[in-house]
């Protein structure tokens, strides 16, 4: 019977080996790690320190929902689209295919250059998509009646301070006519015209002028 121990007992140690791994191959699983680590931070860290850090916003990519979410609350429009933070273009592929004339605004070098590559495979003419290595809090939108953003930020308590700048600006710039779409975060105290989804893929459309029209009314009390 001790016999037959030792033996399973030594089987089992060759099966699984009992001494801590070689040298070598604990450096090599670091490396990959960390390699796999810099790899990720290529796509989401590029262009941050250009960027006050309450504004900061992390790639990631929109889902399939997301993006048909976004494509019902843009139907029967027309016109120039700003997607504020395209990625790898989703995107202002699936808006340009429906025949709105697009600019993604992306910091990411690697974001940029695989969506200027699969525009270029795809044969999508750069009147109906063109991507742009600009600072969209930076850059004047008053040319666009349609604007997309999905933010998500690192920090999750950042969020108000993002929306009610972004709100800020575009209130600003933008025109009357001109319709916003938001996923994942609605804005503060903007009054939506209408929404679909549900959970991480609800997504909200604010008409401009109704917006303004509401904000006035809150900030002029009434007179009794």
């Amino acid at each position: 019977m001790e016999d037959s121990i030792e033996v399973i007992l030594q089987e089992h140690g060759r099966i699984f080996p009992t001494n801590r791994p070689h040298p070598v191959v604990s450096a090599c699983t670091g490396a990959l790690l960390i390699g796999l680590y810099g790899v990720w931070s290529l796509f989401t860290m590029p262009g941050f320190r250009k960027i006050p850090s309450s504004l900061k916003v992390p790639y990631l990519p929109s889902s399939k929902d997301q993006t048909l979410n976004v494509m019902k609350l843009l139907r029967g429009r027309r016109g120039h689209l700003a997607d504020l933070g395209s990625g790898d273009g989703r995107l202002v592929f699936a808006a340009s295919s429906a025949g709105f004339q697009c600019t993604g605004f992306e910091i990411n070098s690697i974001l940029l250059m695989y969506a200027r590559n699969k525009a270029r495979w795809t044969a999508v003419p750069p009147s109906q998509a063109t991507f742009v290595k600009k600072d969209f809090w930076k850059t004047d939108l008053s040319k666009y009646n349609n604007v997309t953003a999905f933010l998500a930020p690192g920090v999750p308590y950042l969020i108000g301070l993002q929306m009610e700048a972004l709100g800020e600006k575009l209130i600003k710039e933008l025109p009357d006519d001109a319709r916003v779409i938001t996923c994942r975060f609605p804005f503060p105290n903007w009054p939506h015209q209408s929404t679909v989804g549900s959970g991480l893929d609800q997504t909200w459309a604010y008409d401009i002028t109704t917006v303004r029209s509401s904000l006035r009314n809150v900030s002029s009390p009434a007179v009794s």
